[in-house]
């Protein structure tokens, strides 16, 4: 056995060696390598190295990690094979490091290997931003990387209280228990998109390289859930935050123009749904977050890899100038159709099969008022990604682009996911065979089969009736402002307050201002 991790790592390490069709084949062989090196993996702790005197765990196997470890090594074979076109060393090598680095966090036993590994995430998937090589891509990939800092700042700081508290660095179930768990979960927090702290996702993702958006949505936000499901199991605050989640991107989404922001604003509502399901935290919940998560990292890889196609085609990406697509690139069409089918829960694709286990659970708790919420937040999804991005990018008006399909690799890395979506919907119990819990659940009842066609075809009335009366919220050519507005015209009023700091001033005012944060903390501590 090896480290999943190291696979990847060391796959990087050799791309810039490699030319051609070596290179192209080698980042198909290394997650291919990675995947099967998970199915000889038994359940167990493996790679310790002793410490000082801690023991670091690089290599904690059951189930849960297991899940993750199938998907992320899943959707980094169909990331590699939709960039396999991409010149960009830098862009490949970044990926492989990212999905490494994910792994790695998802294999940890302790929390020093996790953060260094989570630590690693920030800075390869800043540079898939910053590599589309456009000044919004730089300032965007900026302010990512300083809210990923910041979020990273506040994990040590959770980790330092932690281990002092108990003596142990072993990374497991956590709980709200003290200020260190309260700095611990705000780290993961940042990277899970918590209300107030998540417009750094719709604001870098559609910003990134085409290719690179397929890796950025599938790993930072769902290694989040993962640590979650796996430190606060249970934690009630963690209902609320997923069901404010699950609602309030969806009033963004409809007034929004670029699709892959609109795409961005799904994901957070999807990861909404996820993070309820952890904090009820009964086995029904955390299988369906779990299986959830799974569907959710490949149908969202396939609707941004549709629009990623559509960009790459066209030039554009704003609904105002797209429509009529669909006569010349209908396989795209096809597959961006079957991923707006999987998020909205139809029947027979992926989210219908993984989705209604945690809405199901809610309603098993009697949490009534989320499980209203996650209703909503359901019809919202179809209309916002079901809907709205099929229907503008390749319906709607006749923009008059001709284009063609896209590249061979391109079609076959959608055509992958949009098989296993539609695979997962059919025969769900190949997912479900691979939960942490056993499963007692039954998704095609007539009953959920009913509920779930009725919320649909309603939700689709009122999008045709709102189009056709003229109420809908016309597609503008606009910037939405969101909360990275606080910290935006923060930063500026920071740097001016900088900028006219004597340098003796400033030795003696900055390590007085640091000085007094850490007291504050101590001193709540």
């Amino acid at each position: 056995m090896i480290n999943p991790a190291v696979i990847f790592i060391i796959g990087a390490l050799f791309v810039p060696f490699l030319k051609g069709k070596a290179k192209q084949n080698w980042l198909l062989i290394v997650p291919a390598i990675g995947l099967l090196n998970l199915f000889i993996m038994p359940e167990g702790t493996y790679w310790i190295v002793n410490f000082l005197d801690y023991k670091i765990i690089f290599g904690k196997v059951d189930k849960l990690s297991m899940v993750f470890g199938y998907i992320f090594t899943i959707v980094s074979f169909i990331g590699a094979l939709y960039a396999l076109r991409v010149k960009d060393d830098g862009q490949h090598i970044a990926a492989l490091l990212y999905a490494g680095s994910a792994l790695g966090v998802v294999f940890a036993g302790d929390m020093l290997s996790l953060f260094i590994f989570w630590e690693i995430m920030t800075i390869a998937s800043t540079y898939l931003i910053w590599a589309r090589g456009t000044e919004a891509s730089y300032t965007a990939g900026l302010r990512y990387f300083l809210v990923h800092l910041f979020g990273g700042l506040s994990l040590l700081i959770g980790i330092i209280i932690h281990v002092y508290q108990t003596g142990s660095i072993e990374f497991g179930v956590i709980g709200l228990n003290g200020l260190g768990s309260y700095f611990i979960l705000l780290g993961f927090g940042v990277n899970c998109v918590f209300p107030i702290i998540h417009a750094w996702l719709p604001d870098a993702y559609p910003e990134s390289t085409i290719t690179g958006t397929v890796f950025l949505s599938a790993f930072t936000t769902k290694s989040a859930v993962y640590v979650l499901a796996r430190s606060f199991p249970g934690t009630e605050a963690l209902i609320w935050i997923g069901a404010m989640m699950t609602a309030f991107p969806i009033f963004y989404a409809v007034i929004e123009n670029n699709l892959r922001r609109v795409l961005s604003y799904s994901l957070i509502n999807q990861v909404g749904f996820m993070v309820v399901g952890i904090g009820i935290g009964t086995e029904l919940s955390l299988n369906g977050t779990v299986s959830h998560a799974f569907a959710h990292i490949l149908y969202k890889a396939l609707l941004f890899m549709s629009m990623g196609a559509v960009l790459h085609q066209t030039g554009k990406i704003n609904a105002t100038d797209l429509g009529g697509l669909y006569k010349t690139m209908p396989l795209t069409a096809l597959f961006c159709i079957i991923g707006a089918a999987s998020i909205s829960g139809v029947p027979f694709t992926s989210g219908f099969v993984t989705k209604s286990m945690i809405v199901s659970a809610s309603g098993h708790e009697g949490i009534v008022a989320v499980w209203i919420v996650l209703l909503f937040a359901s019809a919202g999804v179809f209309h916002h990604s079901g809907i709205k991005i099929p229907f503008f990018a390749f319906f709607s008006h006749d923009s008059g682009i001709r284009t063609k399909e896209p590249p061979l690799n391109m079609l076959l890395a959608m055509g992958i996911a949009a098989f296993l979506c539609i695979f997962i919907g059919i025969f769900p119990g190949t997912l479900y065979s691979i939960l942490p819990y056993p499963v007692d659940y039954v998704p095609y009842t007539a009953g959920h089969v009913v509920d779930m066609l009725q919320l649909l075809f309603f939700s689709a009335l009122a999008f045709c009736l709102l189009i056709l009366s003229g109420i809908y919220p016309s597609e503008i050519r606009a910037t939405n402002l969101d909360t990275d507005w606080f910290y935006r015209k923060g930063a500026n009023v920071f740097n001016w307050v900088l900028k006219r700091l004597t340098p003796i001033t400033a030795f003696i005012v900055i390590p007085l201002l640091g000085g007094a944060i850490i007291s504050v903390i101590m001193g709540i501590y």
